[in-house]
């Protein structure tokens, strides 16, 4: 299998808004997975205007400066999920939020993928010059909890955020 991430661009417009018409289908029905909210946080009727927002280009209302990536299956010609990375951390990301953010969409989870996603995400982070990736899951998310440990995650706490149990991992790249 050729994985490999891609920013959002109109040539993968079709296997964008599958996956996320496919995402938010079962986000009805289950309620339970909006991460990474970049990708969702805009309407993608209007796909120039999704593309344009879709990364926070400088420091403003609490937000930092981000990239967005999909994962690409070149073989099957799928996007299988999404990442976020924030560029540096502010107090509130420090705390529960971290520099990444991934998620993978329903129908190809439990397939590795996630570890994948992490794994490459970190390469990136090494180009934008993190040396140290935080990284949090909720305490519940087995999964991801896991995918974080295969990339060398080493779990520094665990804090209550919102009613849930946060894990807050670090990586050097």
């Amino acid at each position: 299998m050729n994985l490999k991430l891609v920013k959002g661009d109109i040539k993968y417009k079709e296997q964008i808004i599958e996956m996320l018409d496919e995402w938010v289908e079962f986000n009805k029905q289950d309620g339970t997975n909006h991460s990474p909210y970049a990708i969702f946080k805009n309407a993608y009727n209007d796909f120039d205007y999704y593309l344009e927002n879709l990364e926070t280009k400088e420091h403003s209302n609490g937000l930092v400066p981000d990239s967005t990536f999909f994962l690409l299956d070149e073989q099957r010609n799928i996007i299988l999920g999404a990442v976020n990375i924030r560029h540096y951390l502010n107090e509130n990301l420090l705390r529960c939020g971290g520099h990444i953010g991934d998620g993978i969409r329903p129908s190809e989870r439990r397939k590795g993928f996630a570890t994948e996603i992490i794994r490459l995400a970190l390469i990136e982070c090494k180009k934008l010059g993190i040396e140290r990736v935080l990284i949090i899951c909720d305490k519940d998310n087995i999964g991801s909890s896991k995918s974080i440990q295969k990339n060398g995650g080493i779990l520094e706490n665990e804090v209550l955020e919102e009613g849930k149990q946060i894990q807050r991992y670090w990586i050097n790249v």
